[in-house]
C-alpha cells in the first residue's frame, strides 16, 4: 500500500471515506485500511447491498474505487473522477 507520509490507521484516514461509510464498511468486518486494501472494491460494495438490504447509491462504489486508487499509487483523488469506471462495472 503506498500511502505516503502519513500512516493509515482509521478507515477515516482514508481520502473519501467518512463516518458513515467507515461504519458500514465495519459492518462487513473492515475495521482499517489494510483490511480494506485486500477487498476488491466492486464485491465490497455489492456485500454492503446485501447487509444493508437495499440498493446504495453508485457513488459509494466511486468513493470505494477512489480509495482503491489511492491505497495502489498515494494519489488522492475525488471519488466523482471514477464515476465512468464505476458505471462500467455496473
Amino acid at each position: 500500500m503506498n500511502t505516503g507520509h502519513k500512516q493509515l490507521i482509521q478507515l477515516e484516514d482514508l481520502p473519501n471515506i467518512g463516518k458513515a461509510i467507515a461504519a458500514d464498511l465495519r459492518s462487513l468486518g473492515i475495521h482499517s485500511p489494510a483490511q480494506l486494501a485486500t477487498h476488491d472494491p466492486l464485491t465490497t460494495y455489492q456485500a454492503l447491498e446485501a447487509v444493508m438490504g437495499k440498493r446504495l447509491d453508485p457513488c459509494v462504489l466511486y468513493t470505494l474505487l477512489a480509495v482503491a486508487h489511492f491505497q495502489n499509487t498515494g494519489e488522492r483523488l475525488p471519488w466523482w473522477q471514477f464515476t465512468e469506471q464505476g458505471k462500467a462495472l455496473l
